[in-house]
């Protein structure tokens, strides 16, 4: 069942399974996850029976008969006006996806935002706060992970889309929600908006896809690769594939910790891993630019914020400094996480269910380790120079306001691995 509302859009309708692993560590906050390649079956992005479409703004009419639109010339979308440019949004409720619908809906564009039934953490938001919550924008609940049902849905709309964006992204980085999510839904979007004209795709994907070592990695690679091979493939299709260093909101869980005179949480020396965190707002809006910034098209693009890049024990010695207290670190061996995680791999043969708890195990090492900059495979170096910045927030900005606010708004979910 699919229903559309001509005021708000949002992400698709996924039912996530909730891993509840009892994992090792009680101490540290959350990690923010993304998920890549199993073999999926290829099939062609076009039906068969072209039809006629509105290429108009949207207004939901119930239509009879199923319509396919061949994509439009790649220059032809960005010489209309942005409110005769038909944006379909996946993934528009998830935390970075409610910025950018509402990034696109100042832009002037007309917003088409897919949602689930029951959105937000754990589908606690009903359908009128969904509505409330991507005010602007016109609102369509469905379900990404049906393509028969999204196709559906769109049909129904009466429109033609001129562009995908999405910003997809597993709730927990287990195996199998990594493959439904960040690849088979992501490319159930790139194939219905293909059908119903988009002739370019937008991808929220991940900087740490470039040295692939878990599951929710390869399946937003594989992704990647079939974004690659379209466009290859037709001229005529466009793509711009946005991948972020860390979120603000993946290194503010130790803020009220620390405030309330716990230590800063961190593995090893606190220098074993750095990055240039973004701010949603500040991403939301270097993915709209990818909308019609001919300098972005068929581009793999790192991004991060402005400034250098922070390890860690920078991190806290910045929250520390603001709360005017002296620092207090607890200092975790990474030796700890590899028994963890080599038990976990171990019981996995027994125990088949237990698998993403071990996946779960090797995000959180990765996360520990591994930076979260532009990555060089022939050296095997991580280089805050050649990441790019973007936007004005700062990681101290946001900390100085989650000190003012708390962390609302600002909760990983599922996310959280520790």
């Amino acid at each position: 069942m699919s229903l559309c509302f001509s005021n708000a859009c949002s992400a698709s309708s996924l039912k996530h399974q909730r891993n509840k692993s009892g994992f090792f560590f009680g101490f540290i906050n959350q990690i923010q996850v993304n998920s890549v390649p199993y073999a999926f079956p290829s099939f062609s992005l076009y039906l068969s029976q072209p039809l006629k479409f509105k290429n108009e703004r949207l207004n939901p009419i119930i239509a009879s008969t199923t319509r396919v639109v061949k994509a439009t010339p790649k220059s032809l979308f960005r010489d209309k006006d942005p409110k005769d440019i038909n944006i379909l949004v996946v993934g528009s409720t998830g935390y970075i996806g409610k910025f950018v619908v509402k990034e696109l809906v100042n832009r002037g564009f007309s917003v088409i935002a897919i949602a689930r039934e029951r959105s937000g953490i754990r589908g606690k938001n009903s359908k009128q706060e969904t509505l409330n919550q991507l005010e602007g924008a016109n609102v369509c609940f469905s379900d990404v992970t049906s393509l028969d049902t999204l196709e559906k849905s769109i049909h129904n709309l009466e429109v033609s889309i001129d562009v995908v964006v999405s910003c997809l992204a597993s709730r927990n980085g287990g195996i199998k929600d990594s493959w439904k999510i960040d690849y088979e839904a992501t490319r159930n979007s790139l194939i219905a908006g293909r059908n119903f004209g988009a002739s370019h795709f937008v991808l929220l994907s991940a900087i740490c896809v470039q040295k692939p070592l878990l599951e929710f990695q390869r399946a937003k690679l594989k992704l990647e690769a079939d974004l690659v091979k379209e466009a290859e493939k037709d001229d005529g299709f466009t793509y711009s594939i946005v991948r972020p260093t860390a979120f603000f909101k993946s290194l503010g869980g130790q803020v009220e910790l620390v405030k309330n005179g716990k230590p800063y949480v961190m593995f090893g020396d606190g220098k074993l891993c750095a990055c240039k965190p973004i701010s949603e707002q500040n991403l939301a809006s270097y993915i709209s630019d990818c909308v019609l910034s001919a300098d972005k098209i068929n581009k793999i693009l790192p991004i991060g914020g402005p400034g250098k890049a922070l390890t860690p024990l920078e991190q806290g010695e910045m929250l520390f400094k603001l709360l005017g207290k002296e620092p207090k670190f607890l200092k975790v061996p990474i030796g700890i996480m590899d028994f963890a995680i080599g038990a976990l791999d171990f019981l996995v043969k027994i125990f088949p269910s237990v698998e993403d708890a071990a996946e779960f195990g090797k995000i959180g090492r990765y996360y520990a380790v591994e930076s979260m900059l532009a990555y060089d495979p022939e050296t095997g170096q991580y280089s805050a120079d050649r990441t790019p910045s973007y936007g004005t927030e700062t990681l101290e900005d946001f900390f100085e306001k989650v000190l003012r606010e708390g962390m609302a708004g600002q909760e990983l979910g599922e996310q959280t691995i520790f």
